[in-house]
């Protein structure tokens, strides 16, 4: 049975479709290739549904007057017949209302797409970047068991060798759709190497997931930008780098900043930089949507903003809690190993959920 909610969001999608197709017919539109490019995009993705919908209107009415004829024929012979044919039609009519359900449930749509990922030192000064470098070192480690690849973007290092700051993009399939609900702050409990009474500290970490847009879902003016070269140094300022090879851009509407210096050479870090700058933006751009769409967002795991409390990972009793679903496992030596399975895999579970009840 077709959703009541998603009639109407295949009626509006239908609407949108008819629009599109005289926007793509549009001079004014046809002669700017940007434009031209994203309608075309977005009509390419609205066609199946719309496809789908008509033939749904198309059995509906099929359905009424085979319906109808049954009230109205006398004839043994041609009333089984418009009962078969009914039967018929029940089915396609089910198959094709199961289809645009489909369209809109959002784990079937949703793209299979590479991730930039920044986890940032919070409260708790020199154990916080520590343990910064521990959910690093845990993210690398579940990357690797998937086969993933892991490319470190940017990394700032502590005074202990703990982590500031560090941005990497993980790419290969089912990425995003594993580990979109990282997103949040990361909270600590545990005896710091540091403590000598043996005091349990409490200290935090942020971690944001940003999904790499195409580049024709963001476009970006050169004249936006704000380019400055310098020389690349290292942990306490020694200099790594006799070259001004670090770049940093500024995206001047918005004030986005993105620093790289990773790379020897200034084409690399450049190149790397706008890959963070677009992610940003695409991330600010959702982040606002989302604002809006605070009945969808109820439907969600979690908010997704940034300051919103995750995660608990308490290292006396061994114990990590998923605040968002109320999720616990006793496995934290294996969490911290990269065994995040089970975590996910509760994730995606209460989003089935989630979705289904929407």
């Amino acid at each position: 049975m077709l959703k009541e909610s998603n009639l109407k969001k295949a009626e509006d999608a239908s609407k949108r479709f008819s629009e599109l197709q005289d926007k793509l017919a549009d001079p004014r539109v046809i002669s700017d290739p940007d434009a031209y490019q994203k309608s075309a995009k977005e009509f390419a993705d609205l066609k199946p549904l719309v496809e789908d919908f008509e033939s749904y209107k198309k059995v509906c009415g099929e359905l009424e007057d085979v319906a109808h004829m049954l009230t109205q024929e006398k004839d043994p012979g041609l009333r089984e017949m418009a009962q078969a044919e009914l039967s018929h039609l029940e089915e396609q009519k089910a198959a094709v209302a199961r289809a645009i359900n489909e369209y809109f449930n959002p784990r079937s749509r949703e793209k299979d797409r590479d991730i930039i990922m920044e986890i940032r030192a919070g409260t708790g000064g020199l154990e916080a970047s520590l343990f910064a470098g521990d959910l690093f070192r845990m993210y690398s480690k579940y990357a690797a068991s998937k086969g993933w690849k892991i490319d470190p973007i940017s990394l700032s290092e502590s005074e202990n060798k703990g982590l500031k700051e560090v941005i990497f993009s993980v790419s290969g399939k089912g990425v995003s759709k594993s580990l979109k609900w990282e997103s949040g702050t990361h909270r600590v409990q545990r005896v710091p190497a540091t403590e000598a009474s043996g005091r349990i500290h409490t200290s935090a970490a942020t971690v944001a997931v940003l999904f790499e847009p195409e580049e024709i879902d963001i476009v970006i003016d050169p004249k936006d930008l704000k380019i400055d070269v310098f020389r690349a140094s290292g942990p306490g300022g020694q200099c790594v780098n006799t070259a001004d090879s670090a770049v940093r851009i500024t995206h001047l509407p918005t004030g986005i900043v993105v620093v790289c210096q990773d790379e020897r050479s200034q084409m690399k870090n450049k190149a790397k930089a706008m890959r963070v700058l677009r992610a940003r933006m695409q991330d600010a751009r959702e982040q606002e949507i989302a604002k809006k769409e605070t009945a969808t967002r109820k439907a969600q795991v979690g908010s997704g903003d940034r300051s919103e409390k995750i995660r608990t990972y308490n290292f006396p009793d061994h114990r990590v809690t998923d605040h968002r679903i109320g999720f616990t496992t006793h496995q934290l030596p294996a969490v911290m190993e990269g065994d995040l399975d089970e975590l996910i895999q509760a994730l995606l579970k209460a989003e089935a959920d989630a979705a289904e009840a929407a």
